[in-house]
């Protein structure tokens, strides 16, 4: 189970989640199954499997709560573009009470080979947008990140177009696995903490 701590300022609902999982993407159909999007998809595939049903909320994103274990685990999805996604997880962090340690941020990884998944607590952000944002808005990187791989375009120059691009359909096949399996790491996370998530998931290859 998470470490238990103190925690950040005064949750609207009186008490902290035990965590806040956010799945990061583009806003809207156009950006729907895109190598953005796998972790919008991976928060959405959570919601499914506990019964949760992700509505607008005034943080300016997708939003519900699901009990994991007894654990209160706040899901949300962001409604801003990917380069502004700290807009919604800051007021999220706050709505719901957690610290740093008890945000997980689900997203697409260019490092990584198409498929891959990873498990991260703090450290660098390898240029994603989407992070750099969120650790703008909560001044801190210290909070843990499920990674999924997407591949590296052909330039840097045509990185734009990648991101936003889909899958082939055999890539697919192998994505849809590995998003089930990013949705077990968070379930993992919750449970029985990061370094076991870590330590079950980061020796994994693609299938």
């Amino acid at each position: 189970m998470l470490r238990r701590g103190p925690r950040g300022g005064t949750p609207r609902s009186g008490t902290p989640a035990d965590l806040l999982v956010v799945g990061l993407g583009n806003p809207g159909d156009e950006y729907a199954r895109t190598r953005h999007n796998v972790g919008a998809e991976t928060v959405e595939i959570l919601a499914r499997r506990h019964a949760g049903k992700l509505r607008r909320s005034k943080e300016r994103a997708l939003v519900d709560e699901v009990r994991l274990d007894g654990l209160r685990v706040a899901l949300a999805v962001p409604l801003t573009f990917m380069n502004d996604s700290g807009m919604a997880v800051g007021p999220l962090v706050r709505r719901f009470g957690v610290e740093p340690d008890h945000l997980v941020v689900v997203h697409d990884e260019l490092d990584l080979p198409v498929a891959a998944l990873r498990v991260k607590a703090g450290g660098g952000l390898a240029g994603h947008k989407g992070l750099q944002s969120i650790r703008a808005h909560l001044h801190t990187a210290d909070f843990v990140r499920v990674r999924i791989g997407i591949g590296k375009p052909v330039s840097k120059e045509r990185g734009a177009d990648h991101v936003l691009r889909r899958f082939s359909k055999a890539e697919r096949v192998e994505v849809d696995v590995t998003l089930e399996e990013a949705a077990d790491a968070v379930e993992v996370i919750a449970r029985e903490g990061v370094e076991a998530a870590m330590n079950r998931f980061n020796a994994r290859d693609p299938a």
